[in-house]
Parts: C-alpha cells; sequence; structure tokens
C-alpha cells in the first residue's frame, strides 16, 4: 500500500523542528534552565527560525521542554532515514511531502495547544504559552460598541480565551448594559456609556479597549481609548481615510500604547496555509490571484457612506485585499474597477451594491476580485507555475476548507477572535510588535480608496 505522506510529515516533523532548533540553538542562541530558548538574529540569516521570523513580521522564540528536545533528537534518527528512503524510491511526491513538512513546521506551534506557540521574549522572560504555563496576568478588554460582532462573535470568544478576559462594557443601550451585566457578570463600575468613556482612564481593571463601532466612529474612539492610557484593538477597516489612520497611529505612539487591527485571518490555519504556500513559492511563482467576498444582503448603517465609508468594499471585500496581500507577500501597485448594477437603487443610494477590481503586482502578478451585499461568495484562490491553491469558504468565522492541485488541506478549526486577541494580550503582556498593527490597517485603507477612485473615475489608479 501507498503510504500517506500526510501521516509521515505529521510523525517526524517533531523531530524534525526539533533538530533545526537545536542546531540553531548550537550557533548562538539563549538557553534557560527549564525550557530551550531559540531566538531569531540578524546574525544568523541563513537560520531556520530567523527566517520564519520573517514571515511572521517579528522576532520569535520557541520554547520546548529538554524532554522533547532529546525526545526529538532519538526520534530523528530514526525516523528520517526511512522517510529520505521512500522518497527516494518513488512512494510520494517529493514536493508534496516537503510541502507538508515545512507547512506543519510553521503552522503547528501557532494552532496545536498542546505544542509551543511562537512569541518573543526577553532573556529572563516568562515564556507565554496556549496551555500549560501561567503568563503573568490575564488582561482585561473592553468592548466599545455591542452590536452582532461583539455578542456573536468577540464576548463569547473572551470566554475561552487564556491570556484576557471581558472586563468592561461601553453601549449607548441601558438595555444591553442591563444584559450584558447579568450574562457576564460586569461589575457597575466597569459598565460605560459614550459620555462617560473618558473616565476608562482611571479604571485599572481594563489594559486593552476593543473598539467594534461603526468605521466612522473608529478614528474618534481609538484616539480617546488612546489618551485614556489603554492599549486599542481597532476592528476593520481600521478607518475610512488615510488621514485618520495617522491619527490613530500618531496618538497611540504619542500615549505609548500598542495599536492592533482586528484582522482574525491571521491567527487562522488555513489562511495561513495560503501565506506559507504563495510567499515560500512551494507551486513556483504567482501568476493570478483571484478573491470574492460577498453578502446576499446588508442593512442599517452598512448602507450609509458617513458611517460606513463605502459599501461591501469596505465591509468585506478588504477580506480579497488582506488575502492578496498575505498570499502573494507583496504589495499592488495599481488598481482598475468597475461599479456594479444597482437592482435596489433607493436601497443603495449611498454606497455600492457590487464591485469587480483588479489589483496589480510587481513581477506581472494580478488578483482579481468581486465584493457584494446581493451575492454570496467566499474564496481565495492562487495559480502557479506548477499548481494551484484554494480556500472555499475562505473568509467565514469557521468551517474554512482548503485544497490544492495535491489534495485537500488538513488543518484545524479553531476560535479565530480567541487567538486574535489572546496574541494581542501577549504581544501587550511580553513587549513585543503586534503582527496585525495600525500600519497594516493604514496600507488596507490606502487600497480601499484607489479602488473607489478607480471605480469613479474608470481610470487605472497607482498606488
Amino acid at each position: 500500500m501507498q503510504p500517506s505522506y500526510n501521516f509521515l510529515a505529521h510523525l517526524i516533523y517533531l523531530p524534525v523542528v526539533i533538530v533545526l532548533t537545536w542546531a540553531d540553538a548550537a550557533g548562538g542562541s539563549g538557553h534557560t534552565t527549564e525550557c530551550l530558548t531559540i531566538k531569531s538574529s540578524p546574525a544568523q540569516p541563513g537560520s531556520f527560525f530567523n527566517a520564519m521570523g520573517n514571515k511572521f513580521h517579528r522576532p520569535i522564540a520557541v520554547y520546548l521542554p529538554p524532554t522533547a528536545v532529546l525526545h526529538g533528537m532519538i526520534l530523528s534518527i530514526f525516523f528520517i532515514p526511512p522517510i529520505l528512503f521512500l522518497m527516494q524510491a518513488g512512494h510520494y511526491s517529493r514536493r508534496a511531502f516537503i510541502q507538508q513538512l515545512s507547512l506543519n513546521a510553521g503552522l503547528a506551534f501557532m494552532t496545536l495547544d498542546n505544542l509551543a506557540m511562537f512569541s518573543p521574549v526577553e532573556e529572563n522572560a516568562t515564556a507565554p504559552r496556549a496551555s500549560g504555563t501561567s503568563i503573568p496576568r490575564k488582561l482585561g478588554i473592553a468592548l466599545v460598541g455591542l452590536g452582532k460582532y461583539a455578542a456573536g462573535q468577540l464576548a463569547p470568544a473572551l470566554q475561552e480565551t487564556q491570556a484576557c478576559y471581558l472586563a468592561g462594557i461601553v453601549t449607548g443601550t441601558p438595555e444591553k448594559a442591563r444584559d450584558w451585566k447579568a450574562k457576564y457578570n460586569i461589575p457597575d463600575a466597569n459598565i460605560y456609556n459614550y459620555d462617560t468613556f473618558d473616565n476608562i482612564r482611571n479604571n485599572t481593571d481594563i489594559d486593552i479597549v476593543y473598539v467594534v463601532l461603526p468605521n466612522a466612529m473608529h478614528a474618534e474612539y481609538v484616539i480617546r481609548a488612546a489618551r485614556a492610557g489603554k492599549h486599542v484593538i481597532c476592528e476593520k477597516p481600521m478607518a475610512v481615510t488615510v488621514e485618520d489612520c495617522d491619527r490613530m497611529i500618531a496618538a497611540c505612539k504619542e500615549a505609548g500604547k500598542m495599536l492592533s487591527i482586528g484582522y482574525r485571518l491571521h491567527f487562522e490555519p488555513h489562511n495561513l496555509q495560503m501565506k506559507q504556500l504563495g510567499q515560500n513559492k512551494v507551486y513556483g511563482a504567482l501568476k493570478k490571484i483571484k478573491a470574492d467576498n460577498g453578502m446576499g444582503d446588508a442593512e442599517g448603517w452598512r448602507l450609509d457612506k458617513k458611517l460606513a465609508g463605502g459599501g461591501p468594499l469596505m465591509d468585506v471585500g478588504i477580506y480579497c485585499v488582506q488575502g492578496a496581500r498575505y498570499t502573494s507577500g507583496m504589495e499592488p501597485i495599481a488598481v482598475t474597477a468597475k461599479e456594479g448594477p444597482k437592482t435596489d437603487p433607493a436601497k443603495f443610494a449611498s454606497v455600492e451594491q457590487s464591485l469587480t477590481w483588479q489589483m496589480e503586482f510587481p513581477g506581472g502578478l494580478t488578483a482579481e476580485c468581486r465584493s457584494s451585499y446581493s451575492e454570496e461568495m467566499n474564496l481565495l484562490r492562487a495559480e502557479a507555475e506548477q499548481g494551484w491553491f484554494e480556500l472555499s469558504p475562505a473568509f467565514p468565522y469557521s468551517g474554512i476548507k482548503g485544497r490544492t492541485s495535491d489534495g485537500p488541506m488538513d488543518l484545524p478549526q479553531v476560535n479565530q477572535q480567541a487567538r486574535q486577541m489572546d496574541d494581542f494580550a501577549i504581544a501587550v503582556s511580553t513587549d513585543r510588535p503586534t503582527p496585525v498593527p495600525g500600519e497594516m490597517g493604514r496600507q488596507d485603507v490606502k487600497i480601499l480608496q484607489a479602488i473607489y477612485k478607480a471605480m469613479e473615475t474608470g481610470q487605472r489608479v497607482e498606488i
């Protein structure tokens, strides 16, 4: 029977990663008495973990108990030679094996709770992990705006987080305040309205403010939160103009507080795999990206340009922009766009009903994208010189599925919002950068504004 490269790769990726870790450590990385600590270093440009750190846009450290290192080294001696023999005998694809092995190495630490997780540390810092190691303390998060996303996704996720918890709320609706207080046991002292919001500066229970308001209100409350001495997560899109983004970034820097954007898919295994496959050119150079994201309907402030800044492009099309950016690892240099027909002109009086656009990247790569408020669609696909890989659906809160020209992706479903908020809390606690900073949000808003300009003028717009 033909052996399964997926099973074999899963069997040996930990020993291989541990051996590589050990090799990196021998080159001068730091150690502690309780665990092996690997820190990427500019002095080691060829280092495996230095390369991984570059992929995640920050230095990384890996925490492994000494027994795991020893067992990994022993296992690698017994398992790697047979695997290499089977590869040489042609029982399965070398490219498929290497793909699975490299992806497991890159994703396992971020997606499996019983293994180590990537996180930079100071030399004597406590190593934060998904489980098994205590972090200094859980940080308190206050949700600002208690709409569907806060109620349906963020608050439930905060019941699963390990590095942070739901400490407070900000709402202009007294009924919601009463309901949330009863449901989540929130003290009266941690419940604010928009008039009393600035008093949050005096509340030591709240370390992080998560702004989940209509898009046009993001800038005001991010700036007020920073001035109140709180770290901030801002839901996407970051703002409705680049100028607002600049003010938000400046306010957080002036206050010495961290700013992160709510890009949950940067912590989701399938989308991380798209990033790995594309940026590592597992199937060769990318030739074309296709990204579609649409909803069958929309209501409320999403149809008001003054509050939303636009229509489906701002709301769901931003996922297409993000997907093309992290799959390619490149930034678009120009865009063209065309607005779709309006079947209900009154409903879509101030925003587009649908939109198609094309992004041009260096090297001839193009991304063809669509977004809509009248059609369900959800796809991220990349075509390369030697194969293809895609997610369908690509962007929902759960149920993401992926496949490649070599077969289906075998990756776990996770609570995206819990991982996103935990990562930011750990970043704050350990004083390391967030992988989804305000500058990333600003770049997306810059691209979105270029797309709208191309749609309105019918011209190609350079970015």
